[in-house]
């Protein structure tokens, strides 16, 4: 089958970016939020919400529930109006299935308004194992029967309810963290969820639901502490702004020796990468409107960075940071604890140029799962390296960025295949490329 031609992106790189673009809501909010309004038998309004794939699809999975959802793309606004939830075609789910990993989530509203769910195969960007059996243990120990038999999927019963529960995850995932919120919130008695995840984007998804009218506490030990509700309503709610975006902009403007100023990024959600950006040497300055980031001349330093989960630095901030650590003067290690496979987008930097040698041992001194597990998940970069622009097949979001900001900071030219992938998070950013001075067609 002939390539699409709207899935290539031609980049003639070594030009610094320059100028202004906007962050809207963050993509690993919006969804779930979107989903939240499964809950109540009323109208929810999400704003700020970005333009990416993942929204369509959402949208797309709703409505084949029943439930109507308006997305105004140009105001950011989407409706939803969960008035009306019913079971789908097993079939037409299944034309959705690997497009998305949001379907588990719909498992706690559905077993809540209709005592079912089915849940297809899932996708998702393949950076490493993503197991759902977290997901399904949180739902077992609330009372549902699942059942894994099916060959398009899973089927979920509640027939008696879900009921409170003391749940321990022992890696804090955000999945696992989000499926527990939204299946406890209506859930029979009280629920004790040890070892979570508290990413802003998921105390943002607290406050949507507390909006809705849940009633859950959380202590500084990570434990969230749930007391089921009989009801819940609609909501209206801003969504925070992408931290991972506004970081991937941020690489972009040090790799390219630029200037970029994104409106809407916010400092406290991004305070971890604001200090690894000044230590390499890169200035910002936080404004009420938005974060300047910029490349001040001169050289770049080296860093040690190690992946964790909030308030560590953020696995998905490291893969851009690395294009831009390729023009740092000196050696740098990135220690990845999050996602086993997340360093495969580093063989085309290092065709283009770049020095970076991966390793299976831990390059640094987080507790790692992926310890004597023979995954390559430390990488070290010897700079600084001129690039040299080539074809590239983009892998996964994350990395699919990072090889965009490699062929904007290389000399000559760049094919980015795949693009596609890269919609799914970053709205408008061929726009936005344009708008910086990008040279691409």
């Amino acid at each position: 089958m002939a390539e699409n031609n709207d899935d290539v992106l031609h980049v003639e790189g070594g030009k610094p970016l320059n100028g202004t673009i906007k962050v809207r809501g963050a993509k690993n909010f919006v969804s779930k939020a979107m989903v939240a309004a499964l809950l109540a038998p009323g109208t929810s309004v999400l704003k700020n919400v970005p333009e990416i794939r993942d929204v369509h699809v959402v949208s797309d999975l709703l409505r084949l529930h029943g439930v109507n959802v308006d997305v105004n793309g140009d105001k950011g606004v989407v409706t939803i109006d969960a008035t009306h939830v019913e079971m789908p075609d097993v079939a037409d789910v299944d034309t959705l299935a690997g497009s998305s990993r949001i379907p588990i989530l719909f498992s706690g509203p559905l077993l809540h308004r209709l005592g079912e769910a089915f849940i297809p195969a899932l996708g998702g960007c393949n950076i490493g194992g993503r197991p759902i059996d977290f997901h399904l243990e949180t739902l077992r120990k609330l009372g549902a029967n699942v059942d894994k038999e099916h060959a398009d999927g899973i089927h979920i019963t509640a027939p008696n309810g879900l009921k409170g529960a003391k749940i321990h995850l022992p890696y804090p995932s955000v999945g696992a963290t989000e499926q527990t919120l939204l299946a406890a919130v209506l859930a029979e008695g009280k629920t004790e969820l040890s070892g979570a995840a508290t990413e802003p984007e998921i105390m943002d998804l607290v406050a949507v639901l507390q909006k809705m009218g849940a009633i859950i506490s959380v202590d500084v030990d990570r434990t969230f502490r749930i007391e089921g509700v009989k009801e819940l309503k609609g909501y209206t709610h801003t969504a925070l702004t992408d931290r991972i975006e506004a970081a991937s902009w941020a690489s972009a403007a040090l790799a390219t020796h630029g200037d970029i100023f994104v409106k809407g990024a916010t400092q406290p959600e991004m305070m971890t990468f604001l200090n690894v950006f000044r230590k390499i040497g890169g200035e910002f300055d936080v404004t009420d409107k938005g974060i300047r980031f910029w490349h001040p001349g001169g050289d770049l330093k080296p860093v040690a960075i190690e992946t964790d989960v909030h308030p560590g630095f953020m696995t998905d901030w490291q893969q851009p940071l690395v294009v831009a650590l390729t023009q740092a003067k000196g050696l740098s290690i990135v220690h990845e604890t999050v996602y086993e496979n997340r360093f495969g987008f580093t063989k085309p930097l290092v065709e283009m140029g770049a020095t970076v040698q991966l390793y299976r041992e831990c390059l640094g001194s987080l507790p790692c799962r992926f310890q004597q597990r023979n995954y390559k998940h430390s990488a070290v970069i010897f700079g600084p390296t001129p690039l040299t622009g080539r074809d590239i097949d983009v892998p996964d979001l994350r990395g699919g960025f990072s090889h965009l900001i490699a062929a904007l900071a290389a000399s000559g030219p760049s094919d980015v295949h795949g693009i596609s992938l890269i919609d799914r998070g970053y709205a408008d950013f061929r726009g936005k490329l344009a708008a910086l001075g990008a040279d691409i067609d």
